[in-house]
């Protein structure tokens, strides 16, 4: 389904929920840096880079794409950290990415058009900013770390379905390992 906003399409999925994709854009590989935007709405408040899909978007190409238009950086696209659901306001599912910049803008379309501004902060500072207003958005931080299990996180599991049901990913309680879901 999508619905037409005055230069933006939103689509959403079989349940209603608004498609998005959007990226933890990190310094380096140790990911001990976060670069976070301020919101177009609240130009105060700091937020991840991210925004709704566009249709026929695969969601990797849209949190880069948005990245992109939102915070003027490039870089290697890593591991999608999870899909998390949101149901307050309005209904998203958003595909988080991990984004290692290697290339930062001096001007970028949002600094430009809307005065958009960027800032690196570490970790626990961004947990902190991002908790008051965008609870969602400091999850996302948090389900980097504490890492459990075998694999430290970084490993992909694959698994053979016998149906084409679509997957969702959300946080195990206590552990913060990754759960698959119908």
């Amino acid at each position: 389904m999508m619905k037409f906003k005055p230069n933006q399409t939103r689509t959403y999925d079989g349940e209603g929920f608004k498609k998005r994709a959007a990226c933890l854009c990190f310094k380096n590989d140790r990911e001990d840096e976060v670069l976070l935007v301020s919101s177009s709405r609240h130009p105060d408040q700091w937020i991840v880079p991210g925004g709704g899909m566009e249709p026929e978007e695969e969601p990797c190409g849209a949190a880069v794409r948005e990245v992109y238009e939102e915070a003027g950086v490039r870089g290697n696209l890593g591991r999608l950290l999870g899909v998390f659901e949101q149901n307050q306001d309005s209904k998203h599912r958003t595909y988080v990415y991990v984004l290692t910049v290697t290339e930062t803008l001096e001007d970028w379309e949002d600094s430009v058009n809307i005065g958009r501004k960027r800032k690196w902060f570490k970790i626990d500072e961004a947990i902190r900013v991002l908790q008051c207003h965008k609870p969602v958005h400091a999850e996302y931080l948090r389900r980097l770390t504490p890492r459990c299990g075998p694999t430290n996180g970084n490993g992909q599991e694959s698994m053979a379905l016998d149906d084409n049901a679509p997957l969702h990913q959300s946080t195990s309680q206590g552990c913060g390992l990754p759960r698959l879901h119908r």
